[in-house]
C-alpha cells in the first residue's frame, strides 16, 4: 500500500483549519501531521515533520506572511507548497509563484479538486485554480509593459525598500512627483501595492 501524502496545514483562522482538518480527514490517502498559525510556525514545523505538501494561505496576520513561508520552506527544496488563498489578484499569483509555490489553488474550489491538486503537488506538479490558469496565460500573453525613464528609476529605488520621501531625495525629485509616478507604474504593471509592483517588475525583467 503505497504511504499517505503528509499534508501540513497553514491558516490563521483555526475555524478553516479545523474544517480542512475534517474534510481532509476522509481521504484515506492524505494525512494531516500538523498544523500552523502562522508564517514562522509554519517554516519550523515544515523543517521539524518533513511533510510532503503544506497548504499554504498568503495573508496571515501579522508577522511573516505566506509568500515568505513559502519562499522559506521552498528554498530547503524537500517539500512542497500548495497556495490555498482566497486572493487571485495578479500580483499576489506571481509573487507566490516566484517564491517557489507548486501550485496555487483558490478556496472556492470543490473538494475533489483540492484533494487532486494535493496528490499532484506531493509528485510536484503544479496545479492552478482556471481563474488563475486563466489570469497567468493572460500576463504570458500581453506585451511587456513600457515604462519611462523615471519611472523605471523609481521602480529602482522601490526595489530598494526606500520609501517616497527617500525616493524623492535620491532622484531631486518632490514627493508628490514620486506619488504621481507610482500611480502610474501600479496602472501600467496592474498592481496596487509597492510589494506587488517589484514582484511584477521581476516578473517582466523590467529591472536590471
Amino acid at each position: 500500500m503505497t504511504a499517505p501524502v503528509r499534508i501540513l496545514l497553514c491558516d490563521d483562522h483555526a475555524v478553516v483549519r479545523a474544517g480542512l482538518l475534517a474534510l481532509l480527514g476522509g481521504e484515506p490517502d492524505i494525512e494531516v501531521v500538523g498544523e500552523a498559525g502562522s508564517g514562522e510556525e509554519a517554516v519550523a514545523l515544515a523543517s521539524r515533520l518533513g511533510p510532503d505538501v503544506v497548504l499554504m494561505d498568503l495573508q496571515l496576520g501579522p508577522g511573516m506572511d505566506g509568500v515568505e513561508a513559502t519562499r522559506r520552506i521552498a528554498a530547503a527544496g524537500a517539500v512542497h507548497v500548495l497556495v490555498l488563498t482566497t486572493y487571485d489578484t495578479d500580483a499576489d499569483i506571481t509573487r507566490a509563484i516566484e517564491a517557489g509555490a507548486t501550485g496555487y489553488l483558490l478556496k472556492a474550489e470543490r473538494p475533489e479538486e483540492l484533494f487532486a491538486a494535493i496528490r499532484a503537488a506531493a509528485q510536484g506538479r503544479t496545479t492552478l485554480s482556471p481563474p488563475v490558469a486563466s489570469r497567468v496565460m493572460a500576463r504570458m500573453r500581453s506585451p511587456r509593459p513600457t515604462l519611462t525613464e523615471r519611472e523605471l528609476d523609481i521602480l529602482g529605488q522601490l526595489s530598494r525598500g526606500l520609501g517616497n520621501r527617500d525616493i524623492a531625495r535620491a532622484l531631486f525629485i518632490s514627493e508628490a512627483t514620486v506619488k504621481t509616478h507610482l500611480g502610474r507604474i501600479y496602472e501600467k504593471l496592474g498592481v496596487d501595492t509597492r510589494a506587488g509592483a517589484v514582484a511584477v517588475a521581476k516578473e517582466q525583467r523590467l529591472l536590471s
